[in-house]
């Protein structure tokens, strides 16, 4: 009985507290807060969407606000949207962010920037086959070249800032940058490349403390999703039905706590909590008990991860026999 009870304590209590304790030693970076009020927050692709969301988020919590996007009317109709909803005036910047020379121009006048949220992106949901090469590029521009002209715009100001508070750049990627999904070849592939830069990007600028985040968002509740699903295959359709659409204010509110704490991964809803437990890999951790779900749950959660992609090869298989059979009998 004795004995069975000593195991049970080292199995139960003994192990997971030296555990604890291993990973709040060896966590880098170490945890911080990153403040937002009486900060500069800049948002690419604010004009609408996830973006306004957050600029709306920014400027109700005390931020100064400036976002860029490409259209001058959906500009003028966010800048008029937040005065209206915060009573805060929000800069706004007309910019292409494929176009570093317009980058660089508004990211110069707006002044430098405490908070950077990289919001913009496009997408297109269809079989990599059936895509332009014109498409895949102008998605890979958008989605990882606009993020670099913006960083690259951004930088020198942030880490020659007089604030001593931390600093902290912002990448909204998506669940598709987590696992690839049926007729998001060239998508995944953009928001993929994000996790590369962030990671890379991380170890550059920790010394000039500026901390940087990934927010995963899933589907969400905008105008540009409505559009996006007239043009979805079935297929894809039918894999992502499993995940539930989320509203961009939601979003924003998840994103902005993630953003404060520092946090590198941010996932925005209990499914994008397993996604980020089950591909954490190498991704920085500042949280201790985080770290011990990750470090836990890692087995578990490939498991359900191969049970996920049962799934999902099951319906791919079950769609393409009852298409040969619906041909089969048309002819």
């Amino acid at each position: 009985m004795a004995d069975a009870y000593f195991s049970f304590f080292t199995l139960f209590i003994i192990l997971p507290l030296a555990l604890l304790a291993f990973l709040s030693f060896i966590l880098r970076p170490r945890p911080v807060r990153i403040p937002i009020k009486n900060r500069h927050v800049f948002i690419t692709g604010g004009s609408s969407g996830i973006g306004l969301a957050l600029a709306h988020r920014a400027a109700s919590e005390g931020s100064r606000v400036s976002i860029l996007a490409r259209s001058p009317n959906k500009l003028e109709e966010a800048r008029n949207a937040v005065k209206l909803a915060t009573g805060i005036e929000v800069a706004v910047f007309e910019a292409d962010v494929r176009d570093y020379g317009a980058v660089k121009r508004a990211v110069d006048e707006a002044g430098p920037i405490d908070v950077l949220i990289l919001n913009h992106g496009v997408f297109t949901a269809l079989e990599l086959e059936k895509m332009e090469l014109s498409e895949v590029k102008f998605t890979m521009d958008v989605n990882v070249i606009g993020c670099f002209n913006m960083i690259k715009a951004a930088l020198p100001a942030m880490k020659n800032r007089k604030d001593p508070l931390p600093a902290s750049i912002s990448f909204v990627s998506s669940q598709a940058g987590q696992v690839g999904i049926y007729g998001y070849a060239a998508y995944s592939a953009s928001k993929f490349a994000l996790r590369g830069l962030a990671e890379a990007l991380q170890h550059e600028v920790i010394a000039d403390n500026i901390h940087v985040s990934l927010i995963f968002p899933p589907d969400t509740d905008t105008p540009g999703l409505a559009e996006e699903n007239k043009r979805k295959p079935e297929l894809t359709k039918i894999i992502s039905a499993s995940s539930s659409a989320m509203k961009a204010e939601e979003v924003a509110q998840k994103a902005f706590d993630g953003i404060k704490s520092g946090s590198f991964i941010i996932p925005c809803n209990l499914e994008g909590l397993a996604l980020s437990i089950a591909t954490a890999g190498l991704s920085p951790q500042r949280s201790f008990l985080m770290a011990f779900v990750e470090v836990v749950a890692a087995g578990i959660m490939r498991i359900v991860g191969l049970c996920f992609q049962w799934t999902w090869y099951d319906s791919i298989e079950k769609w393409h026999s009852q298409r040969k059979g619906k041909l089969t009998q048309s002819s």
